[in-house]
């Protein structure tokens, strides 16, 4: 028995021997393929420090506005007879756009005239009659009040005739026809829109502490998602003078030449507005920056002359954690004010995977973008 037992022991211990030896043996493996791991060059993208010529900049989000704009209707109601015009023309001031049907307007406005002409005949007799001696003064003045009173009744019906027909109040493009012919039409009911876009107003609110930094002709530029390539150049031209007392904002309207019609009412729009003198910064992409609660971080490449050349002969690069002081963004940049100088080579991408005094391989087959002026998407 006692024999057993000892035999039973030694395999027990044998066996958890080699377990823990197999355990060490894979913790040491481990630690030997994460240390080199360590030590193996990461692939990152880099990008120089460079000054450029910055200019300030307000920005703000705003909406177009025709220079004019209307939903034209008529004031009263009517059966539709003639249609002049096709959806989307571009049409005059003054342009016959519809007609109502108006004859019983138009045989009462001819009534009405006749009146008129006999009311001027009989006070033109009554007055040589008067100046003869053969009618009173009272004739007279009865003749001429029946004449004004038969003229205003044919200018009123004349109105009511006028008021049958739509024409252009200004000149601009139409939208979609809303009416067809033999409709009948309530007072009131839509037609066509009417907008003059050349040229076109962008509309937007600032806070009231950045009023002392515009002034009516200053620059602006404007962006819309539909033309994300494109900028539209104009200026400031009307500035409230009534800060909004639930904001606490400014509206502001510029003017947008608009020549070729590209841009349309209701379109949402990024407009930027220059203010001070330009002067240079210099500029990293926003991408190059690390964020965190320590302050905000690049790491700079440099080349390690002390240690063994690389594969191509040439020096090895590592990294160094710098801390910088940024400054105000533009498009994809940010500005530096503090931590490097000009020449310096940056990381701009891939720094998830670097410690300070991490080898590094540059490949900069793929970068991210850098521009200045790199349009955001734009939301109501």
């Amino acid at each position: 028995m006692i024999k057993r037992m000892l035999i039973m022991l030694i395999l027990v211990g044998v066996l958890l021997g080699g377990v823990f030896g197999f355990k060490f043996f894979v913790d040491g493996k481990v630690a030997a393929f994460m240390a080199n791991m360590g030590n193996m060059p990461q692939t990152v993208s880099t990008t120089k420090v460079a000054s450029t010529d910055w200019q300030k900049e307000l920005q703000a989000v705003g909406t177009m506005r025709a220079f004019n704009g209307a939903d034209l209707s008529l004031q009263l109601p009517g059966t539709v007879e003639e249609i002049n015009f096709q959806s989307g023309d571009v049409v005059e001031k003054g342009k016959v756009l519809l007609r109502l049907r108006n004859d019983d307007d138009v045989a009462k406005l001819k009534a009405l005239e006749a009146q008129a002409e006999l009311a001027q005949i009989t006070y033109d007799r009554d007055l040589r009659q008067f100046k003869a001696q053969a009618v009173s003064q009272q004739v007279v003045d009865t003749d001429a009040a029946n004449l004004k009173n038969a003229q205003a009744l044919a200018a009123q019906q004349r109105a009511i005739v006028d008021q049958k027909t739509l024409k252009a109040p200004f000149a601009g493009q139409l939208g979609i026809r809303l009416v067809d012919l033999g409709q009948y039409l309530a007072s009131g009911t839509a037609v066509v829109t009417l907008q003059a876009v050349t040229p076109i107003y962008v509309d937007f609110l600032l806070p009231q502490q950045q009023v002392s930094q515009i002034k009516v002709g200053q620059k602006v530029t404007a962006r819309v998602d539909a033309f994300p390539d494109r900028t539209f150049e104009g200026d400031i031209s009307a500035i409230s003078p009534r800060v909004e007392l639930g904001t606490r904002n400014v509206s502001v309207r510029a003017t947008l030449a608009n020549e070729d019609h590209t841009l349309l009412p209701g379109m949402f729009a990024k407009v930027d507005i220059a203010i001070g003198a330009p002067h240079k910064e210099m500029t990293l992409p926003q991408t190059a920056i690390v964020y965190n609660a320590y302050g905000n971080l690049v790491y700079v490449v440099d080349e390690n002359s002390k240690g063994p050349p690389g594969p191509d002969g040439k020096p090895t690069l590592t990294v160094r954690q710098v801390f910088v002081e940024t400054g105000a963004t533009r498009g994809d940049q940010v500005a530096i004010l503090k931590g490097v100088k000009d020449g310096d080579t940056i990381v701009s991408s891939g720094q998830m995977k670097l410690r300070n005094g991490a080898p590094v391989v540059v490949n900069n087959t793929v970068v991210p973008k850098d521009d200045a002026k790199t349009p955001r998407s734009i939301e109501p």
